[in-house]
């Protein structure tokens, strides 16, 4: 019975041993192997391993990428601005061993080293660069925290920079300065239409000094657009060269038109002389033919527009220009022909 216990023991002995010598490396891990305290060069791989039980001891070590958030690092930039920035920080071990031997924890070291280096690209930077050039800011970030770290036997893949907070008077300004740049880009391209239209407009002020009628036209047609309103009043312009007329037919002009008529020349020619010696006052003496040409072209356009306003139908208290002064000189002639004599 004794024996018995015995062998029973020695077979329990034998499967604890056998547990403590029978290890299982999962696939992103290695082994390292210390021996009495000291590491063996002997690495172990992915499966099942063996190794010597009371003897040896196994450290596994993770190969996978880690993702480590970097906490928030308060600074101030080369320009003097205030901001507070975090980031993420990607890396893995390359080599187990040295990962495990020269460094207590790699994990710590890596964090510690990532603070560090994160506030003195703070530091060295500009807001400028922290807001649009991140890019050039996360690969030098990784090569400030890759130098100590590849004699750790760890390899930093990536660094990216998270988010940078500003204080709120810089948004503000910040905000000011974009609608200042909106408001700027929207008045030059205001005054660059404004530019492309007043040379349209000049080319469509010659085309209509060329050919008169178009402008004639235009105006029957902006006539068109506005009668398609429905509107009740309508306003048409008064021609300029009406004004010239009346300018040069002051009673000044026609005194002195009178006294310079020869005598013994009936009323027609006295009238019909006044009037060329007050057109070559106004517009020249060889422009007086072209002035009485113009004259009926006005006369021509006041009677168009009476017939206007009486086709219309107009009410009495809208008139067309040169319709009341049409009326009037017709009114005017009437009274002078009751006062001739019989």
């Amino acid at each position: 019975m004794f024996w018995l216990y015995i062998v029973i023991a020695l077979v329990v002995l034998g499967l604890i041993t056998l547990g403590n010598s029978l290890k299982v490396i999962k696939q992103y891990e290695r082994g390292v192997v210390f021996r009495l305290g000291r590491v063996t060069d002997d690495r172990k791989n992915p499966g099942m391993t063996a190794i010597v039980p009371f003897v040896d001891k196994l450290e596994k070590v993770n190969l996978q990428i880690i993702t480590m958030p970097i906490p928030a690092q308060d600074g101030i930039t080369r320009d003097n601005v205030t901001v507070r920035v975090d980031a993420v920080i990607y890396y893995k071990v390359v080599d187990p061993r040295r990962a495990i031997v020269d460094v207590e924890n790699y994990h710590l070291a890596v964090s510690q080293v990532a603070q560090t280096s994160l506030r003195s690209i703070i530091g060295q930077s500009e807001l400028d660069d922290l807001l649009t050039n991140r890019e050039q800011l996360n690969q030098g970030l990784a090569i400030m925290i890759d130098s100590p770290a590849v004699d750790w036997g760890v390899h930093i893949d990536r660094v990216e920079i998270k988010d940078v907070a500003l204080p709120e008077s810089m948004k503000r300004s910040m905000s000011r300065q974009a609608e200042a740049e909106r408001e700027r880009r929207s008045r030059v391209i205001i005054a660059d239409g404004e530019f492309q239209a007043s040379n349209k407009l000049a080319q469509a002020a010659e085309v209509m000094a060329n050919t008169p009628a178009a402008l004639q036209l235009r105006l029957l047609q902006t006539i068109v657009e506005v009668s398609a309103e429905k509107n009740s009043t309508l306003v048409l312009p008064f021609p300029v060269e009406l004004l010239r007329f009346l300018e040069g037919n002051t009673p000044t002009a026609a005194a002195t038109s009178a006294e310079d008529v020869p005598a013994g020349t009936s009323g027609n020619d006295s009238t019909a002389s006044a009037a060329n010696a007050s057109l070559s006052a106004t517009f020249g003496a060889k422009d007086t033919k072209a002035s009485l040409e113009d004259l009926n072209g006005i006369v021509r356009a006041l009677s168009n527009s009476m017939r206007l306003n009486e086709t219309m139908n107009l009410p009495a208290s809208i008139k067309l220009p040169g319709s009341e002064s049409s009326t009037a000189a017709s009114a005017n002639i009437a009274g002078n022909d009751e006062k001739a004599p019989a």
